[in-house]
């Protein structure tokens, strides 16, 4: 089986299956393979040694391997649309709310809401993800249902749904997201009452989809603020800031590690999926259940640096 070299130019699509194939093997083989989020009970019975993985090209062409058509939990992950969606909508504004730098801190922690009066470090973490929905919910009066169909319609998958299990099962360990919406409410920086804000992140990050729907639902960033149907999103500009947010911010205190890893602009989820992006190229997406100590699959990073290894794709 012949794989392109790391200093290779692009290479064709026949090439991908193949790639994915043989990431799929090493997977199987290694060791080690994380623990599923335990202090999400409904996340916890997942099996680790779960796999599956997804590349979508710009034209909507799909390769998978694995368990690409599983949908699993994909938590986090949604946080890189809801962003998109809002900056859409208000622009620039958003970013007096939110910041733009990496935490060095857990994606829960509430350590630098003090000393920064109640500004998230940026939009990746919890606090940071609580605002932008709070301003996604201002804006439309249904943010989970705007991101649902949103997702769908990208994904082409009109069969995406919340996951009313998984969001029961965090709004009743949900008191650490309580609590950073609370002191933010008491900065001024939450518009709507914090349990309505509550309900509609734990919807949001209940949502459940495959690798398949997920690399086709991030496309738009790959094609640089292009939708699917061939509407604009975003701006160039604002496709570009995510992608750089997503590089720097997207794996939570591990953003560097992954950066140094795989070379791609990423975003992980407790559920054990990431996606990535490969500016003007393609989009990925990986799962596997079980995560480091820093909530990041452990399965996923190795396969998306097997990935960026081989094919030569990143954007360094």
């Amino acid at each position: 089986m012949a794989i392109m070299p790391a200093n290779s130019s692009y290479p064709s699509s026949l090439t991908f299956q193949p790639v994915l194939e043989r990431i799929a093997t090493e997977i199987a083989q290694t060791p080690g393979r994380g623990r599923p989020a335990d202090y999400i009970p409904a996340l916890a019975a997942c099996d680790p040694r779960r796999f599956g993985m997804a590349v979508a090209e710009l034209d909507g062409t799909v390769y998978g391997v694995g368990d690409w058509r599983q949908p699993f939990s994909t938590q986090s992950i949604t946080k890189v649309f809801t962003l998109a969606l809002d900056l859409a909508r208000e622009g620039d504004a958003l970013w007096e709310h939110v910041g733009r730098e990496p935490s060095g801190n857990p994606f829960n922690s509430l350590v630098q809401l003090e000393y920064e009066n109640g500004i998230p470090r940026n939009p990746f973490i919890n606090a940071g993800a609580l605002v932008v929905t709070d301003r996604l919910q201002t804006r439309t009066g249904d943010a989970a249902g705007t991101l649902l169909e949103f997702l769908r319609a990208e994904s082409g998958n009109a069969q995406l749904d919340f996951d009313k299990d998984i969001a029961a099962s965090e709004t009743a360990n949900g008191d650490r997201n309580a609590a950073l919406g609370h002191f933010m409410a008491s900065y001024g920086n939450i518009d709507n009452p914090v349990p309505v804000l509550l309900e509609q992140y734990f919807l949001q990050c209940s949502i459940a989809a495959s690798c398949a729907d997920l690399a086709l639902a991030t496309g738009f960033l790959a094609r640089h603020g292009i939708r699917a149907d061939g509407g604009r999103l975003l701006a160039m500009s604002q496709a570009k800031q995510i992608n750089a947010i997503m590089l720097t911010c997207g794996t939570y205190d591990a953003a560097g590690d992954f950066a140094y890893r795989v070379g791609l602009p990423g975003k992980s989820g407790v559920g054990g999926g990431i996606i990535a992006v490969v500016p003007g190229r393609l989009t990925l997406c990986v799962w596997s259940p079980g995560l480091d100590e820093r909530g990041n699959s452990v399965a996923g990073v190795a396969a998306l640096d097997r990935f960026t290894t081989l094919t030569g794709l990143s954007v360094f």
